[in-house]
């Protein structure tokens, strides 16, 4: 006779782990970041790590190119305390300031006049956007040359003001006139320069937005393109007269091409270098020296200079640049 025993029940085991389920986008992006890291890489070692170097080098005793002394000067940031009492470094700040905003007028106001105009004329459109758009092809160098001979005290624009009887036209860019002096430094203030609008800077100023008006016209061209023919037909149908259809619809339609405009335009002028370099160099009193030319000067013979008006070369940039791109990561968050 058998008998039978019942066995115990055996053990669970572990439960098999249920399969994580990566959603698309997370993948994605996963994807995307893998991709890009090279690139970010690179930037960050020849870009953000380059700046960092920089800013040591502008706190450092490093005086000559071909000598390093990294070792940092006391008082700490003693080479930008240095700079801002130079009177070159003043006159460097005001003429920037001067080309920039002049620049900046002429350059967008011309842009939009020709882009209407040429938007608007029937006849040779191909040939009259050519023709503005042709200077931009140019190096500033090129622009300079020609542009000198123009401004020259001797020649050029002198010439037809001395045939019309003025005896004594301004020297152009050997010319030390400052237009509405807001001061008048007596040698023991901290300013040292005065600051107005120096005539010496209109010449250049003059040949830098005619290159870059041609540009400025191509931004406004693509934007008045994409502005519906149907809302300047019913605005014209409501009886809105040239003006107000310029000022209600154009012009409102046309202010990211305008802030676009200014945005690049205004890293043009504040690298300005070669151009000024063409037509005068620093001028008598670095009547028309920029931050440029500066950092070229004492690259050789004050590295630590030379790299403290690089950062804030940077730093004046970054003011304008930054708002720029935080509007732009805004509104793409918000599309």
């Amino acid at each position: 006779m058998t008998t039978s025993t019942a066995l115990p029940p055996a053990p669970a085991g572990p439960r098999p782990r249920a399969r994580k389920t990566v959603p698309h986008n997370v993948k994605t992006s996963r994807r995307a970041a893998w991709i890009f890291a090279p690139s970010l890489l690179v930037s960050f070692l020849f870009v953000y790590v380059f700046i960092g170097i920089t800013v040591y080098i502008s706190l450092s005793n490093w005086k000559i190119g071909t000598s390093p002394d990294l070792s940092l000067r006391q008082p700490l940031g003693g080479t930008y305390g240095e700079i801002v009492q130079e009177q070159r470094f003043q006159a460097d700040i005001r003429n920037v300031v001067i080309f920039t905003i002049i620049f900046l007028v002429l350059s967008i106001l011309g842009g939009l006049v020709a882009a209407l105009f040429i938007h608007h004329v029937t006849v040779g459109k191909s040939l009259f956007r050519t023709v503005f758009l042709l200077p931009y092809a140019l190096s500033f160098i090129v622009t300079g040359v020609a542009w000198r001979w123009i401004f020259a005290p001797s020649t050029g624009v002198n010439e037809i003001l001395r045939s019309i009887g003025i005896e004594n036209p301004p020297g152009w860019t050997t010319d030390t006139t400052i237009l509405g002096a807001l001061n008048d430094p007596t040698g023991t203030d901290f300013l040292k320069v005065q600051f107005g609008i120096p005539v010496a800077l209109l010449p250049i100023i003059f040949a830098a937005a005619w290159q870059l008006v041609g540009f400025a016209m191509a931004m406004y061209l693509a934007g008045l393109a994409s502005i519906p023919e149907e809302h300047l037909e019913a605005a014209s149908v409501d009886g809105a007269s040239t003006w107000q259809r310029l000022r209600h619809i154009v012009l409102p339609q046309l202010w990211p091409s305008t802030i676009t405009c200014f945005v690049l335009l205004l890293h043009v002028a504040l690298k300005i270098f070669d151009l000024v370099v063409a037509m005068s160099g620093s001028g008598p009193g670095f009547v028309t020296d920029v931050p440029g030319i500066y950092i070229y000067n004492y690259l050789t013979s004050r590295y630590d200079k030379a790299s403290a008006m690089a950062i804030i070369l940077l730093l004046l940039t970054l003011v304008v640049i930054v708002p720029y791109l935080i509007r732009g990561y805004r509104k793409e968050r918000k599309a």
